[in-house]
């Protein structure tokens, strides 16, 4: 196996478990926090999401499918476009409420449509690129592809259990 066919497969895992988790849920479901200041199911998809598209986009050097193809705009969350998620505290995790899965899914459609596009491009050298110099030591590409690997998992994990902490 080589490495673009590693990525490809550890992000359709992403993209296959997301699908499972959200199946059949409706906006109340994905709104649900398991606990007061609890991540919901909608905003760890979104945010996982979100992460996903602003890092891949920013690794290729294209604007994010959030802006570009419009979903900032259908989203209509009252969050700065450029939001991630990251750092939000329980106040604004709660104003990202997702309409419905149907729409979220749209937005993951798109997102792992992009992904695969850019996989597809890198050869085992481009993994060794530096795209982040602010860090000691440096970030390079396969670190970063790596890394969000890591959070989108951890994040439809999490999702995961909140949905069987539902009952569903």
């Amino acid at each position: 196996m080589r490495t673009q066919d590693l990525l490809l497969e550890s992000y359709g895992r992403i993209d296959q478990t997301l699908r499972r988790v959200l199946d059949g849920l409706d906006a109340d479901q994905l709104a649900a926090r398991v606990t007061p200041d609890a991540n919901p199911i909608g905003w760890l998809a979104w945010h996982l999401l979100r992460v996903q598209d602003d890092h891949v986009a920013e690794a290729a050097g294209s604007e994010q499918v959030w802006t570009a193809d419009g979903w900032a705009r259908r989203f209509d969350l009252p969050v700065d476009d450029a939001a991630t998620g990251y750092g939000f505290g329980s106040e604004q995790v709660a104003q990202v409420r997702v309409r419905s899965v149907d729409f979220l899914l749209g937005y993951a459609d798109a997102v792992h449509r992009r992904t695969v596009e850019y996989l597809r491009t890198l050869g085992d050298d481009d993994l060794d690129r530096v795209v982040d110099d602010s860090w000691d030591p440096p970030v390079t590409l396969g670190v970063r592809l790596v890394s969000v690997l890591s959070d989108d998992l951890q994040h439809v994990g999490q999702a995961a259990y909140v949905r069987g902490c539902l009952g569903d």
